[in-house]
């Protein structure tokens, strides 16, 4: 039965990321570049400035909110798990050293998307349980119920929000468990099925105090995390630094001609380089995806262009810094040569790196991306369930999180892999579907704030807040 799902979820795959969601994401990505005059890269230091410029300056948030910096730690606890360590390694193994070059592309062209995505989740966002929700579900609701008819928007809003509770609050959340697992088990020689339950219980503490309690916790462990993880590439950078200009040279040559740097035999060729690299790279910082705005619709900002750059702000240090250092590390050591899958190639790099304690310090850094990664998808769901339900079946939604996550610890990590690339094909969808529709919408904000900003008048937005209720 497991190999003919394995089968089933393969051509699905195939279909998804061969031939559809690599042009249609980078597609919509390129489109948003030129559509909106490239702000990921003209507003990226003005983006700096607006998260951490204003970091420890004591200021009046709305109950209803999150500041802008605890939203992005919320964001990017969801972007910085097992894609950065696991699923890096997966794109080496399976598309050759060149798929690198296919992540960091699809990260530049991402963050316009992730861009215009914030910009429709503060939009669109509503108040529930005296908080605010947004995300996908409300912004195609809402959105595109005038272009496209009401029982169109809400059909493309319900697939959405159920593709993204089967893909990252139980499917997804099982592969950051799985992830965990197997670094903790090699490491330590812990069974999984106790690293599973430790997982849950720890998960399910934090939860149950709803978003304000992960955001505490996201905006102390993210930064800390994504330091200590960064200075140990820089240290590896250090101790193999005759092989970086030939690593590098690698993945360029490697990213248009793979027989050229692996030989014919290895059987990877350009587009297994295009598909893993944008793949692993979605998984990794969600730019397109429509997961991350369910945080940023919880900022507290004047304008949502401030939002907008905090969202491209977080995709350049989960793909741009993060996952090139996991790159960096796996290509220096030849990690990718050793016959390892998954995090295990990630370990072994470490393992080379630092002998003796290498597996151990990566463990801990995996355990606490993969960790944060569940309580920020937990969120997305969550959100997600309030759109479906109106407030009812939380309960029931945390225990099943809860269960995957304890299940997830028992898998085959190549059907979890699998099965997570499928539901985040399907959450693609509908979500490119409302940018696209909704693309006059982005950029009359985006014009909005430039200008305010070229007038030199002080930033304000005028929201206008949609009908939402609870009955839970």
């Amino acid at each position: 039965m497991e190999n003919i799902l394995s089968v089933l979820v393969g051509t699905v795959n195939r279909f998804l990321w061969d031939y559809l969601l690599i042009y249609a994401l980078l597609g919509i990505g390129l489109f948003f570049t030129l559509y909106l005059g490239a702000p990921q890269i003209t507003k990226l230091g003005a983006g700096f400035k607006s998260v951490f410029g204003g970091l420890f300056a004591k200021g009046d948030k709305d109950d209803k909110s999150l500041s802008q910096f605890q939203a992005l730690a919320v964001a990017i606890s969801a972007q910085i798990g097992t894609g950065n360590v696991a699923g890096v390694a997966t794109a080496i193994t399976a598309g050759g050293p060149g798929a690198i070059f296919w992540m960091w592309l699809s990260a530049v062209l991402g963050m316009s998307t992730i861009f215009a995505e914030a910009l429709l989740a503060q939009k669109y966002r509503v108040v529930s349980h005296g908080k605010y929700i947004g995300g996908p579900a409300f912004y195609i609701t809402h959105g595109l119920t005038p272009k496209i008819g009401r029982g169109a928007a809400r059909f493309l809003s319900g697939f959405f929000s159920i593709a993204l509770i089967i893909a990252l609050g139980f499917i997804g959340n099982a592969t950051q468990a799985n992830s965990i697992a197997s670094a903790v088990t090699i490491a330590f020689d812990v069974p999984s099925l106790a690293v599973g339950i430790v997982l849950a219980v720890l998960a399910g503490m934090v939860v149950i105090g709803g978003v304000n309690r992960i955001a505490n916790i996201a905006q102390f462990v993210v930064p800390f995390m994504a330091v200590v993880y960064i200075l140990c590439a820089v240290v590896i950078l250090f101790e193999f630094s005759d092989h970086i200009v030939p690593m590098f040279n690698h993945i360029f040559t490697a990213a248009f001609n793979p027989e050229a740097v692996l030989g014919g035999a290895a059987g990877i060729g350009m587009r297994e380089a295009i598909r893993f690299g944008v793949a692993r790279g979605l998984f990794s910082n969600e730019a397109g995806m429509g997961s991350t705005p369910h945080a940023h619709a919880t900022a507290d900002v004047k304008h949502p262009v401030q939002q907008g750059m905090a969202a491209f702000v977080g995709v350049f240090i989960d793909t741009i810094l993060v996952c090139t250092a996991t790159a960096l590390i796996i290509l220096l050591t030849d990690a990718n040569l050793s016959g390892e899958q998954g995090a295990a190639v990630t370990q072994f790099a470490f393992n080379k790196a630092f002998p003796g304690f290498g597996s151990q310090l990566l463990a801990v850094c995996l355990t606490f991306f993969a960790f944060t990664t569940i309580i920020g998808w937990y969120y997305f769901g969550e959100s997600n369930i309030r759109f479906l339900f109106r407030g009812r079946h939380l309960g029931i939604y945390r225990a099943l999180v809860l269960l995957a996550i304890v299940l997830g610890t028992l898998g085959k990590v190549d059907l979890v892999w699998s099965l997570s690339d499928m539901f985040n094909g399907f959450m693609v969808i509908p979500n490119l579907i409302a940018l696209f529709l909704l693309r006059k919408e982005i950029r009359a904000i985006y014009d909005d704030y430039l200008a305010q900003k070229k007038a030199g008048q002080d930033l304000s937005y005028q929201y206008e807040f949609h009908e939402f209720h609870d009955k839970g």
